[in-house]
Parts: C-alpha cells; sequence; structure tokens
C-alpha cells in the first residue's frame, strides 16, 4: 500500500510541478500568494496519494470472484481510525486557513507611504490617475514600492487583473475598492479586464509597467502633456476619455474596431440625415439616438454628456468635424 502511494504521489506531483500552471509572481504579494497555493497543493498531493493507495488496497484485496453474490461479512465501527481520519484532515484544513489568513493580512498592508493610484475602469479602456492629478492609460511603477490602487468604474462592473500580479479586483461603478501591489519584478505586464463588460470587453487591455526608482522618478517628472504634439486640446480629450479603445481615427492613431469608424464621420452624419457638427455631437452625447448598420444600442455609454464636461465635448466635436472624412 505504501508503494502505491509512493507512485500516486510522485505522478501527480510531476503533473503539479512540470505544468507552468501559474505565471512568475512579479509582485511581493503574488510570491506570498504562490506560497500559499503550493502549501495547499502539496497537502492536496500527500491527500491524494493516501486515498489512492488505501483505494487500490482495497480493490485488490477484497476484490471477490465474479460468481461470488454472497453477502459480506459484517462490520462494525474503527473508533481510533475514525479519530485519525477525522483530526488529520482537521489539523490540515487548520494550517491552509492559518497560511492564508497571515498572507490575507500581509497582502492589505500598504505600509505608511504607499503611492496611490486612481484606477477607473470604462467600455472599454483603464485610466490611471496619479497623486499629481494626471491620467494616464497605461500604468508606471517603480520596483520595491508598495503601491494602492482604488478602483471604480464609470460605466458597469469591470475586473482589474494583472495575471503576475495574482491579484485580481472588481471595479463597481459607485463604490472604491482597494488593493496593495508591491512590484519586484521589472518588466511590462498586461492589464485585463476578466468581468464581461460588453462588445469589446476582450479589447479592453492596458500595460502596467515595473521600472527602476530612477526611471520612474524621471518619467513622473516628465508628466503628461495636456495635448500631443500640435497642441490640438481636441485630441487630448480624446485621449482622455479613451475614445481610441473602440473606434478607428486614422488622425490619433486608433485602430479599435468595437464601434462605428470615426473615419466615416461624414458619411454617416449623410445617411442619419444631419449636419456633421450636429452629429458628432448627438453622438458623443446621444449616441443611441443614431445606430449605424450592424451596431447594437448600448455598445457605447450613453453618460459623456454628464462626465465629459461641455467645453470638453466642444473641442472634441471640432476636433471630430476637422479630421474626420
Amino acid at each position: 500500500m505504501i508503494g502505491i502511494g509512493v507512485v500516486s504521489f510522485a505522478i501527480a506531483a510531476a503533473i503539479a510541478v512540470f505544468i507552468p500552471w501559474l505565471p512568475p509572481p512579479a509582485t511581493r504579494e503574488a510570491g506570498r500568494i504562490v506560497f500559499v497555493y503550493w502549501f495547499a497543493t502539496w497537502i492536496s498531493l500527500f491527500v491524494f496519494a493516501v486515498v489512492t493507495a488505501v483505494l487500490v488496497y482495497c480493490l485488490l484485496k477484497f476484490r471477490v470472484k465474479d460468481d461470488d453474490l454472497s453477502d459480506g461479512p459484517p462490520v462494525h465501527g474503527h473508533t481510533m481510525l475514525e479519530i485519525v481520519w477525522t483530526t488529520i484532515p482537521f489539523i490540515l484544513v487548520s494550517a491552509i486557513s492559518f497560511v492564508s489568513a497571515i498572507v490575507v493580512a500581509q497582502n492589505s498592508h500598504a505600509g505608511a507611504h504607499p503611492l496611490k493610484i486612481k484606477v477607473v475602469g470604462q467600455q472599454f479602456a483603464w485610466q490611471f490617475t496619479y497623486p499629481d492629478g494626471k491620467t494616464y492609460t497605461s500604468m508606471h511603477l517603480p520596483v520595491n514600492t508598495h503601491v494602492e490602487l482604488s478602483l471604480t468604474s464609470k460605466d458597469v462592473i469591470h475586473s482589474f487583473w494583472v495575471p503576475e500580479f495574482n491579484q485580481k479586483m472588481d471595479a463597481v461603478p459607485g463604490m472604491i475598492s482597494k488593493i496593495v501591489i508591491t512590484p519586484d519584478r521589472i518588466g511590462n505586464y498586461d492589464v485585463i479586464c476578466t468581468e464581461l463588460c460588453g462588445l469589446g470587453h476582450s479589447l479592453m487591455r492596458s500595460q502596467a509597467i515595473v521600472m527602476t526608482q530612477a526611471d520612474y522618478d524621471a518619467w513622473y517628472k516628465a508628466g503628461a502633456p495636456a495635448a500631443p504634439a500640435g497642441g490640438d486640446p481636441g485630441l487630448a480629450v480624446f485621449n482622455a476619455n479613451n475614445c481610441g479603445a473602440c473606434h478607428v481615427f486614422k488622425a490619433a492613431g486608433a485602430v479599435s474596431k468595437v464601434g462605428p469608424s470615426l473615419d466615416d464621420l461624414q458619411a454617416q452624419a449623410d445617411r442619419a440625415g444631419q449636419p456633421l457638427e450636429d452629429f458628432a455631437r448627438q453622438s458623443i452625447v446621444d449616441p443611441n439616438g443614431y445606430l449605424e448598420p450592424t451596431y447594437q444600442a448600448g455598445l457605447m455609454p450613453a453618460n459623456y454628456g454628464t462626465t465629459i464636461p461641455s467645453d470638453q465635448i466642444d473641442q472634441l466635436v471640432q476636433y471630430l468635424v476637422k479630421d474626420a472624412g
């Protein structure tokens, strides 16, 4: 029976160890989570081996002949055996619970002066606002620094996830959710939405860029310009509200095809029977007022008329009208 247990444990352990189930952790919190994962996995492999050994031994030892239809001998309980198989699982499950509780407490501790970043999800992009008030479409992080992320959403429920960070948190409209990360490996990592949030859900991606403290300080000091080269405020509004996450617009370098192409705005206005500028404005504040063929109502958030200041809407309209075909 011991041999059966050893063989089953070895086979299961090989599957667990040699298949890369998890990406390499890139934060201290992820490292602790991976430790809990393997702690629970090795306990589970031990239990699996014991159960498999007993099961196979019983199948071989107590198997009756095919033509034996007699009742088996009466079997009474074994008090000591029942105590053992109750006590050992209790100890193992308690150990997993204690280790998990300690890791959860450690991963929730942001330290005295963490870098605080506001993360906002919207269909279908992420925005990251830093302590200086500037907003970016990708997240830059200094290595070996505690970072506190405050997550919310402008429209529907999204879910923030970076596989190498091993933490996932929902971004819910009207709520603030927080997670703490301490990056410890330099590199670029995908930021993914894991909550089905609409037709563009699969395209809701960004980047978490972990860099040295010196590189981060230089990036943070340089800041984000109010408008890209050329100084067009409409382009700044376009980028700040992640319009490129859903639309093709060559002037802004946007290539997403979730929504109608803004390069064809004039043709769409003609089909809607509206002047170009009026149509562009309506498409922002009342996107369901006119729907291009093959596109569904509700694809574009209908709250931009209240979430984007009126002067910025004017700037965006002028920018679209100027560069639209």
